[in-house]
C-alpha cells in the first residue's frame, strides 16, 4: 500500500475506522440498573483513583507497564530513521519492519496459552522484557534488512507477550464495580509512558546518536525491570475479587437518615494486648480496603484508659456513599473481616455506630 503512495494508506485506514464505527454502533448491551443510581462524575473518578492507590496488585502491574512501554516506545518511535538508514532503506523497508512486529505478535499470541502453563506472569513479563531490550540492541547496530526484520519479529512476540500478561493482570487485580475504571487507568498508563518515552529517547539521539539512544534504552529496560520485579511486588492470587455473598453481615438500616451530611462509622474492638501489633497490621490492611470501597478517611483510635479497646472510625462522603461500600465488598473483603473479628474478645459482634455530620 505504501508503494502506491502515502495518501492511500491514510484514505483506506479512514474507510476501516468508519466501519468499525458501524459495528460498534450494532452492539447491543443490556444494561443493570444500580438501585442506588448512578454516581457523580467526580465522586466515580475520585473512588476509581484511591483504589488504584491502595491496590498493590494494581501498583504492581502500572509500574510494570509504565516500564515496559517507556522503553519499548524507544523503538518505535526511532524506528523511521532506522529504516532510512538501513541499506537501501526507504518508506517500504518501514512498512516491511513493521509488517515483521506484527506478525511476531501474532505468532506469540498462537503460543501464549502454552507459555502461561509453563511460565508465571512475572516471568513472562521479565523475559518479554528481556527479549524486547534485545531486539533493541540489535536495531541499533542492524546494517540491512535481513538483520533488523527478525529482531523486529521477535519484538512484536516480546511486546503482545508483556502487554497481554500485564493486562490479564489488571483485569484480575479489579473488582466488576470498577473494573471499567481501573483499565482506563491501565491506559492511561500505557499512554503516558509511550508519549513521553518517545519524547525523551528522540531528544537523546538529538544530543547523542540514533545506536546510543537505543542502547540506553536497551539496557535500561531490563535493569528497571528487574528493580520492579524486586520491590514493587504483586500479589497476584491472594484477593478473591468475586462480589461478596448477599446477607453477609447486618447492613446499615433500610431507612435513609433525616439529615443530610457526611457519614461516620465507628467499630469497637476489645483485643488482647499481646496481640496488639498482629491487630494493627491487620488493620492497615483493612484501612487500604476501606479506602479502595470509597470512604473519604480511616482512622484507629486506642483508648488510653482501656488498653484492650480499639475504635476504627470511617468517614463516607454520604449516606449513599455509605451504602456504596456495601455493595462493593468481595470476598477477600469478607475473609479480612473474619480476620478482624477473630482478634475481637468480646461475647458479642463489635459495637457499630452511625453518626450524621450537621452541616
Amino acid at each position: 500500500i505504501a508503494s502506491a503512495g502515502s495518501v492511500w494508506v491514510f484514505a483506506l485506514n479512514a474507510v476501516l475506522s468508519v466501519a468499525s464505527g458501524f459495528v460498534v454502533l450494532r452492539w447491543r448491551r443490556e444494561h443493570t440498573p444500580n438501585p442506588l443510581g448512578r454516581e457523580k462524575l467526580i465522586s466515580a473518578m475520585r473512588v476509581g483513583v484511591q483504589f488504584v492507590r491502595q491496590s498493590q496488585r494494581m501498583r504492581a502491574v502500572l509500574t510494570r507497564v509504565s516500564l515496559f512501554f517507556f522503553h519499548s516506545t524507544a523503538l518505535l518511535a526511532l524506528l523511521p530513521l532506522l529504516a532510512r538508514n538501513l541499506e537501501g532503506g526507504g518508506a517500504g523497508t518501514f512498512t516491511l519492519l513493521l509488517a515483521a512486529m506484527g506478525t511476531g505478535a501474532i505468532i506469540a499470541v498462537l503460543f501464549l496459552p502454552r507459555l502461561r502453563q509453563a511460565l508465571g506472569r512475572d516471568q513472562l513479563v521479565l523475559r518479554g522484557a528481556m527479549l524486547q531490550s534485545a531486539a533493541t540492541a540489535v536495531m541499533a547496530v542492524a546494517p540491512n534488512a535481513w538483520v533488523a526484520v527478525p529482531a523486529m519479529f521477535f519484538g512484536g512476540m516480546a511486546w503482545i507477550t508483556v502487554a497481554n500478561s500485564l493486562s490479564v493482570s489488571a483485569q484480575l487485580a479489579l473488582p466488576d464495580w470498577v473494573r471499567a475504571r481501573g483499565m482506563s487507568t491501565y491506559q492511561m498508563a500505557i499512554m503516558g509512558a509511550s508519549a513521553i518515552g518517545a519524547a525523551l529517547w528522540g531528544q537523546v539521539a538529538t544530543v547523542t546518536s540514533l545506536k546510543l539512544s537505543l542502547a540506553i534504552a536497551a539496557v535500561s529496560g531490563t535493569l528497571l525491570m528487574l528493580a520492579a520485579m524486586r520491590w514493587v511486588t504483586d500479589v497476584s492470587g491472594e484477593d478473591d475479587v468475586r462480589p461478596a455473598q448477599a446477607g453477609w453481615a447486618t447492613g446499615p438500616p433500610a431507612e435513609a437518615p433525616q439529615e443530610d451530611g457526611r457519614v461516620v462509622i465507628t467499630v469497637e474492638y476489645l483485643i488482647d494486648p499481646s496481640r496488639a501489633a498482629a491487630f494493627h497490621l491487620v488493620m492497615q490492611q483493612t484501612r487500604r480496603a476501606r479506602l479502595g470501597q470509597g470512604a473519604i478517611g480511616w482512622e484507629l483510635l486506642h483508648d488510653i484508659a482501656q488498653p484492650e479497646r480499639y475504635v476504627e472510625q470511617i468517614v463516607d462522603e454520604s449516606w449513599t456513599d455509605h451504602l456504596r461500600r456495601f455493595n462493593r465488598a468481595t470476598a477477600a473483603d469478607m475473609a479480612l473481616r473474619e480476620r478482624r473479628l477473630a482478634f475481637h474478645l468480646g461475647e458479642t459482634a463489635p459495637v457499630i455506630t452511625r453518626f450524621v455530620v450537621r452541616r
